[in-house]
């Protein structure tokens, strides 16, 4: 497990209960802003908190809930105002590109789908607000599906810190293979829904932009 981790577990344990809990809503808000933060092993690690009786189980998961949720729809906003400038990689170089086309994929397949699942998304999670903001995907449905994200997600990672305690590295372990795990069975299932749409079309379409050559004119 990496230095800091262990590090920043010290510094959360010397802090009051209310400083703990402070610290949870900033980050667990923040992530959704400034992506490399860590909030979900800030979450896990609250939730150790949680087991070992510093922390409330249901304070702790309401404020990562809120802070994700607020989060989410505060780049939701952002995505709304630059509209389709998010697709300039000339201006919005921090963007990366292979996850900006892999969630606009998903949005298309999935919309509010993609929303619910945001915190369960690892490799899109990042600009997944940003480009709902800028589709045609309406306030009120993007943050109720944002809050029940959040909350799920919250709740999961909470419980999991709070069940294993000072053992919170198995959680993180299990994070970061769910990452992987993720990513490649959404790919998965794009890959599938696409050959089926292209299965599902008239042979004529699949011919067509000549697929298949015309038949030579008669002779004579």
């Amino acid at each position: 497990m990496a230095a800091w981790v262990a590090e920043f577990v010290t510094w959360l344990e010397a802090l009051p209960p209310a400083g703990i809990y402070a610290v949870l809503l900033g980050i667990a808000y923040g992530e959704n802003l400034v992506p490399p933060l860590w909030g979900d092993t800030v979450i896990v690690l609250c939730g150790s908190l949680v087991g070992l009786g510093v922390l409330s189980f249901w304070p702790a998961v309401a404020l990562a809930s809120l802070g994700g949720a607020a989060g989410f729809l505060t780049v939701f906003a952002a995505g709304r105002r630059l509209g389709e400038a998010i697709h300039d990689p000339a201006r919005m170089r921090w963007i990366p590109r292979g996850a900006l086309g892999r969630v606009e994929r998903w949005l298309s397949r999935w919309g509010y789908g993609v929303v619910a699942a945001n915190r369960f998304l690892a490799g899109g999670r990042a600009v997944i607000g940003l480009l709902a903001g800028a589709s045609d995907l309406r306030w009120a449905p993007t943050a109720a599906w944002a809050t029940v994200s959040a909350v799920a997600w919250s709740l999961l990672l909470v419980w999991g810190g709070a069940r294993l305690g000072a053992e919170w590295e198995r959680v993180l372990d299990w994070l970061a293979n769910y990452g992987r795990v993720v990513t490649v069975a959404l790919g998965a299932a794009l890959a599938v829904a696409a050959v089926r749409r292209w299965r599902a079309r008239p042979k004529n379409s699949r011919r067509r932009d000549g697929a298949e050559a015309p038949d030579p004119p008669p002779v004579g």
